[in-house]
């Protein structure tokens, strides 16, 4: 690997300015100076985040031959009944969300293709990686592919690349040859792009997609918070569609192997050491609370049970290509977006929306209330302030809110303070958590839905990579517009804006906390310095960047 960091053509430049400006000791010369300076040292920070260039991407590809597999079997007993169609299985409660992963694996006999924006070193993390390893060590291939964009142990997936049946890649990865702060500068446009995808797919026969990243908030398993998250395990001709797209993000010139980042192979004794760690952290977790948890949740009894019900149909797999980071925004050949307009330009009667960030812009509000003025009831369930993770991004979307509602557009933004049977989570320790949305969901008339990686903003529309299914399942869509309709009222504020007698409009925050109506005239449950820091940070010109 090229470390190197000797002086570029454009250091020598800078050098030659500097002593021609100085010599003319001039204010204007001085300052084209700093002006070039800052651009000088821009492109040599470039060259110090280089990436190596030395070393050979071997292409694979999904296995074809599963029909025989165990799960192959299994989903030609669906499609002998329902020919051309896949099966649905939605996964909104994190313990059935792991468990499903965690059964699929065991359940793996030639291939597991997991690919996902985050991947924690926490218990979801751990298990989910024993996981890996024990199909691994029965000979089942496994492909992971993490960004980059929290990849900080190179060592620990030097080390589980060490299996022979395993091999680790990172998309899209910064330089290790400088500090990713610099990166951000000097490779602006760049970095700051990220695969933001969440798939798993086994033996090319079954897949879950959604939004749950690899980590304890996503499953159940963090005591102070509880993520609202929607994933769906889908079986037939949609997984092997979902296969190819994983080969494509696999075999992208994005896509590094971290043997190469790292540089180095892990000695033995690391290997030794690392799997050890592991074995003794799953050893100890065996009798946990979360781990027994699993073991009783609602899929494993359907499942012991043989009462797994899927709903069959129709389904588009939607998604931005892997190029899509490599080209400018307005270059839209390998978006997503221009998938999704079909369904929102066919509807007829209702639109629920699901986006835990939500930063619409003036196009996305246009659309919006256009839906709503030709008779579409548009609801749209995001984050408030108090329960968002990301306060930047309330911050682009409050300033949409007002003209949503003036166009007949109904929102609600989640009550954090939720308890336990309300959000799902933490349900064996009692008491209350933070609640925060995170499921990425479109009801379209209660007949299709997505489900998937896409939020309603700049970053997930023009920076990101996302992929979802959109499903042809009346079944599901009935499901999810009824819980809408039960739930909203007592789960979030419904905003209401008010004009009064002079003219001024003001935002409502119409809730029920403790059973009790409640009406607040200023964003709920957070203080006013919050207020007032978000309040400013929305006069910012960030919204690209959101």
């Amino acid at each position: 690997m090229n470390t190197s960091c000797a002086p570029t053509h454009k250091q020598d430049a800078a050098n030659h300015f500097y002593r021609k400006a100085f010599r003319g000791a001039g204010v204007k010369n001085t300052l084209r100076f700093v002006r070039f300076f800052i651009l000088a040292a821009m492109g040599g920070l470039a060259a110090c985040a280089s990436l190596p260039t030395d070393f050979i991407r071997h292409p694979s590809s999904a296995f074809t031959d599963t029909q025989d597999t165990r799960l192959g079997r299994e989903a030609s007993k669906g499609a002998v009944a329902h020919p051309g169609q896949s099966g649905f299985l939605m996964l909104p409660d994190g313990l059935d969300a792991f468990t499903a992963r965690a059964l699929l694996a065991d359940s793996a006999e030639r291939s597991i293709d997991a690919q996902y924006y985050l991947y924690h070193n926490d218990l979801i993390g751990k298990l989910f990686t024993w996981q890996l390893v024990k199909a691994a060590d029965r000979g089942v291939r496994v492909r992971l592919l993490v960004d980059d964009m929290e990849s900080r142990n190179d060592l620990a997936g030097t080390v589980l690349d060490s299996h022979p049946n395993i091999e680790v890649r990172l998309f899209n990865p910064f330089s290790r040859n400088a500090g990713r702060a610099f990166q951000f500068l000097a490779r602006w446009g760049s970095v700051t792009r990220r695969m933001h995808n969440k798939t798993m797919v086994i033996d090319n026969q079954a897949a879950i997609v959604g939004g749950r990243n690899i980590g304890n908030e996503y499953f159940e398993a963090d005591p102070d918070l509880a993520f609202g998250d929607l994933d769906v395990l889908a079986v037939g001709p949609v997984a092997q569609e979902l296969s190819t797209i994983f080969d494509r993000y696999w075999n992208s010139e994005l896509a590094y192997p971290v043997s190469v980042l790292k540089g180095e192979p892990p000695t033995e004794q690391e290997i030794a050491v690392g799997k050890k760690d592991l074995e003794n952290f799953v050893a100890a977790q065996i009798h946990s609370e979360y781990v027994q948890a699993l073991f009783h949740s609602d899929l494993a009894k359907k499942i012991e049970n043989k009462n797994l019900n899927f709903e069959w149909g129709e389904v588009q797999v939607v998604f931005d290509q892997p190029e899509k980071i490599l080209h400018d925004f307005k270059d839209t050949r390998y978006h997503l977006a221009p998938m999704l307009a079909p369904y929102l330009k066919d509807l007829k009667k209702e639109l629920i929306l699901f986006s835990p960030y939500f930063v619409p812009g003036e196009p996305g509000t246009a659309l919006l209330t256009q839906l709503a003025t030709r008779g579409v009831r548009v609801r749209i369930l995001t984050n408030s302030l108090a329960s968002n993770d990301v306060g930047l991004v309330h911050a682009g979307y409050s300033k949409y809110r007002k003209s949503l509602l003036r166009g007949g557009v109904e929102l609600y933004e989640l009550n954090k303070d939720l308890s336990r049977e309300e959000t799902g989570a933490k349900r064996r320790r009692g008491g209350s958590s933070k609640a925060s949305l995170h499921a990425k969901s479109f009801v379209f008339d209660r007949d299709r839905v997505f489900i998937g990686s896409f939020n309603l903003d700049p970053r997930s529309l023009e920076h990101n990579t996302e992929i979802g299914l959109v499903m042809t399942a009346p079944g599901i869509g009935r499901e999810m517009g009824e819980w809408f309709d039960r739930n909203v009222a007592h789960l979030a504020f419904r905003l209401e804006l008010k004009t009064d007698a002079y003219g001024f409009e003001q935002l409502l925050w119409h809730g029920v906390e403790k059973g009790n109506a409640v009406v607040y005239t200023h964003e709920p449950e957070v203080g006013f310095w919050r207020r007032l820091v978000i309040g400013f940070m929305s006069l910012w010109p960030i919204e690209s960047q959101l």
